[in-house]
């Protein structure tokens, strides 16, 4: 394993971390009676696993069910400084409720302390304040911190990289998990604001939320090869060393293999992945033309200034996916959670988009005069079924 300065914490951080929304039985709480035996050895087999590989930062959360519970039976069964535990609770209107959630997955972890205590899914403006005004969430974290039973504070998020890049601002962080890979490079400018601020970088889920690429389609494999496309987007995320580490949602032991393969090839990482990345840019410009590749996203319009608050970025942006490189069923995951993600995924599907005028949303775009009928397009092509998020919190 390779271990990477995890920011102000100082903590020495193996680049995969183990992260914990996987490996669970349910994603509801659950007395601990009814977790199956088979759920629990595998979750256990899981962590054995990753500790054994050096990777020994565990990551879990309040809204992931019964992880916590079930790593509080593993957790304990190893020296409590070979570990580094980072669970993460929502921030609430009432610090008190947040303080009690914290309280609660402590208990379900049966440690003393966790190394991180993230502030899970500081999203908008609303649940930033929720966390930094007087007498918020971050006020009784640092009283938790006071009291030993935390080391270091972060966030989790899911936002806009503007209200990624103020929260940061705050400076009353030590490190962040945040989206960001190789088909999602928006959050680029917070991490290098998060740089400037020494904190520590967590990528979120870069495997499946970076494509699905535990199941990816063929199109993609060929033109990653000769790495796979999972081993190919660690590399590329791991060839900046801005990035600490990648969260691997690991299923069952098994699932670290493939990305372990990635650590021989990070030395060589300036020779390997020139070729894969001209062809992925080939394979874009020639399927959606060089003009759009290079200035769809140009000047357009947030949701909340679009009518019927649709997500134009998002949905033409899965639609680039879809086309370039055959992502239809990630795709299809992510546009049909709009209108059912909450502040997690915020905005509306195309569905209803011949019933809306663009024209002044779009005024400023090179493609103004297109993008309605892709947006319909769009939607033609990954509408479907309603998603609901696998954890509602």
């Amino acid at each position: 394993m390779l271990y990477r300065r995890f920011g102000r914490t100082e903590l020495q951080m193996p680049v995969f971390s183990c992260g914990g929304m996987r490996y669970q039985y349910k994603w509801q709480d659950v007395p601990q009676w009814q977790i199956p035996k088979h759920s629990q050895e595998n979750l256990e087999a899981t962590i054995r696993r990753a500790i054994e590989v050096g990777i020994y930062h565990i990551e879990t959360a309040r809204g992931y069910g019964t992880s916590e519970m079930q790593l509080g039976r593993i957790l304990p069964k190893f020296p409590r400084e070979q570990l580094i535990v980072q669970t993460k609770v929502s921030p609430k209107a009432d610090a008190k409720e947040f303080q009690r959630d914290f309280e609660k997955s402590l208990r379900n972890l049966r440690l003393n302390y966790v190394d991180l205590l993230g502030l899970h899914g500081i999203n908008n403006t609303e649940l930033l304040n929720y966390s930094i005004r007087p007498g918020g969430c971050l006020e009784v974290a640092r009283k938790l911190q006071a009291q030993g039973k935390v080391r270091f504070i972060g966030f989790s998020t899911h936002g806009s990289t503007d209200t990624i890049i103020e929260t940061i601002n705050t400076n009353q962080f030590d490190y962040i998990n945040l989206h960001w890979y190789y088909i999602n490079q928006n959050n680029w400018p917070a991490i290098e604001a998060a740089t400037r601020h020494d904190m520590g970088v967590f990528i979120i889920s870069p495997s499946d939320k970076g494509g699905k690429l535990y199941d990816p389609p063929q199109k993609l494999v060929k033109l990653c090869a000769p790495l796979s496309p999972m081993v190919f987007n660690d590399l590329f995320c791991l060839s900046h060393s801005q990035v600490h580490t990648l969260s691997l949602g690991a299923a069952k032991p098994t699932d670290f293999d493939e990305h372990l393969k990635t650590l021989e090839l990070l030395d060589h990482a300036s020779s390997i992945l020139p070729p894969i990345l001209a062809r992925l840019e080939e394979q874009a410009i020639a399927t959606l033309g060089e003009d759009w590749v290079k200035t769809w996203h140009v000047n357009l319009p947030t949701y909340k200034e679009t009518p019927g608050q649709v997500n134009i970025p998002v949905i033409l942006w899965l639609r680039n996916l879809a086309i370039a490189y055959d992502l239809v069923d990630y795709a299809k995951m992510r546009y049909n959670l709009l209108g059912n993600g909450g502040h997690w995924l915020p905005g509306n599907q195309a569905d209803k988009i011949d019933k809306l005028d663009l024209r002044k949303c779009l005024a400023r775009s090179p493609h103004a005069d297109k993008i309605p009928r892709l947006l319909a397009e769009a939607h033609q092509l990954l509408g479907g079924e309603a998603v609901q998020r696998l954890s509602r919190s």
